[in-house]
């Protein structure tokens, strides 16, 4: 999960492995896997850095590297 700022100013926790893709428009857009749209305040490299730290945190991301390794 991953803390973002509404435009509004509102803090709310995102689940990170719904985003499909993240798109600055100039407003930093989240599409989610539902197709729900999000507009945030952080800037699209925060938002990446995020995800990964979150994918780190839980595992992800090392699991995700072995197997594109294994795929090679």
């Amino acid at each position: 999960m991953i803390q973002l700022t509404r435009l509004n100013g509102d803090l709310f926790t995102l689940n990170a492995m719904m985003i499909e893709q993240i798109q600055s428009l100039p407003d930093t857009t989240i599409t989610l896997m539902n197709g729900k749209k999000m507009v945030v305040k952080n800037p699209e490299c925060d938002v990446i850095k995020l995800i990964t730290a979150y994918y780190q945190k839980i595992g992800l991301q090392v699991s995700l590297k072995e197997a594109g390794e294994a795929n090679e």
